[in-house]
């Protein structure tokens, strides 16, 4: 079928239809969604790569390595 055949049969439809025609090419136009994968690249990569054996320092902890940070910075 040509294009020109494919235009006088659009202008034999109702008015109704051929709205319904043209949503339907405006969606045959628009970009497909991606499918929920898991994501790849460098970012994926680098999940779990700080995860250690270890517990996490407690707030006292982490109060006193900055604290130490900050005499062997400034001092």
């Amino acid at each position: 079928m040509t294009l020109r055949e494919l235009e006088e049969q659009a202008m034999r439809l109702s008015t109704e239809e051929r709205l319904q025609l043209i949503n339907a090419l405006t969606r045959s136009l628009q970009p497909k969604p991606q499918s929920m994968v898991k994501p790849k690249g460098l970012a994926a990569s680098l999940i779990g790569i700080a995860k250690t054996e270890t517990a996490p320092p407690t707030d006292e902890e982490v109060k006193a390595m900055l604290d130490e940070r900050l005499v062997q910075k400034y001092y």
